[in-house]
């Protein structure tokens, strides 16, 4: 059977260890393949399921990927059993995320959302306070990775800091009141040099990672195991929750992979067993956490082994994932997403209004439906 995940020691490194290790205990020959970043977010699922037998997704392609009938759904070839563990084992809404329309398409095996990296030979503790962040943004030591999605994952995120509330399922997503989501996000992107908009999350913590760099925390950023493990760079860098605006660490924009099942694969048994497998506890510990994966299951969330070997990565920001929230995931979203991402930082660029930027976004939601 043949692979496809992203370019990234944290999805490539444990699948193929995983893939060894189930080729010892069945017999079964896995081989992974890699895709960039920047496809992994774009590329068509339904034209990898006609290359692949597995791919690992995105949650938000859900609704459309499900229209396609390209992918297997995963309830009508795994046991009960086996998804009820994966399911009681979920990472927040890591489970969730992949069901659509009655069926699970996916099996979460990484899970992330906005945390808050920092960089401990630079600042003393992780910031828990928003509002504390302008000092040091006024001294050049905070950054966000603005290039698109992560504009949009942000203000996202910033409304649920706000105890704003997001209605994916209306024509309207942003309430009014997300405006003031938008000046906060606005503010603290005026102060921050304009190459964050050409920045993702990966190339940020590449900076901050950098001997000599002055960047001390990103507030809002997709977390990266791999950067927390001592040695994957000269400098380690920590994460924790992401700083409060009043109501925890709430509402911060889940992310993670899936790993789904072509439809048109030679043996889509077979693969939806590696599938269950490698999501279930004992291998999520063992095998993802153990070779530089982020792991979506509580067992290795919560295991020493996993915390020891990344400065207490999943424990510093497991609130964060327990409470983050659900992006929308309708055939239509991402076309929504991408075009979203774009006009908020021309907005942002521009130092646009609230209420102008915000019935913009609203606009784009609505012609997404």
């Amino acid at each position: 059977m043949r692979g496809m995940t992203w370019d990234h020691p944290r999805g490539f490194d444990p699948l193929v260890a995983a893939a060894a290790l189930w080729e010892t205990q069945t017999g079964q020959q896995i081989v992974w393949d890699r895709r960039s970043l920047q496809d992994f977010e774009t590329y068509p699922v339904e034209e990898l399921a006609r290359s692949y037998d597995l791919i690992v997704i995105d949650h938000p392609h859900v609704g459309q990927v499900a229209e396609t009938g390209c992918l297997v759904a995963l309830d009508q070839v795994i046991d009960a059993p086996t998804l009820a563990e994966i399911a009681d084992g979920s990472v927040g809404g890591s489970y969730e995320s992949y069901r659509w329309a009655g069926h699970q398409w996916a099996l979460p095996i990484d899970a992330a959302a906005q945390v808050q990296a920092w960089a401990p030979d630079r600042i003393a503790a992780p910031v828990a306070d928003w509002n504390a962040l302008a000092a040091l943004a006024g001294a050049g030591r905070v950054a966000l990775p603005l290039r698109p999605p992560h504009s949009l994952m942000s203000l996202f995120t910033l409304c649920g800091l706000l105890g704003i509330t997001l209605d994916g399922a209306s024509d309207r997503l942003f309430p009014d009141d997300a405006a003031r989501a938008y000046v906060a996000l606005d503010t603290l992107a005026a102060q921050l040099d304009p190459i964050a908009y050409d920045m993702d999350p990966i190339a940020m913590l590449e900076e901050m990672a950098r001997p000599g760099a002055t960047l001390a925390v990103a507030p809002l950023i997709y977390g990266y195991v791999s950067y927390a493990v001592t040695g994957f760079r000269s400098q380690t860098v920590r994460f924790a929750d992401i700083p409060t605006l009043g109501f925890g660490p709430r509402g911060s924009a889940l992310g993670g992979t899936g790993i789904a099942v072509s439809a048109y694969g030679s043996d889509p048994v077979a693969a939806a067993r590696f599938a269950g497998w490698i999501a279930s506890g004992a291998p999520q510990r063992d095998v993802v956490a153990a070779h530089g994966g982020q792991p979506a299951h509580a067992t290795a969330w919560a295991a020493d082994s996993a915390n020891a070997m990344t400065h207490d990565f999943y424990r510093a920001t497991r609130r964060t994932l327990d409470l983050a929230w659900l992006r929308p995931r309708h055939s239509g979203y991402m076309t929504f997403q991408h075009a979203a991402s774009e006009r908020l930082n021309a907005a942002l660029r521009h130092r646009e209004p609230a209420t102008e930027a915000i019935a913009a976004l609203n606009r784009l939601y609505s012609a997404s439906r």
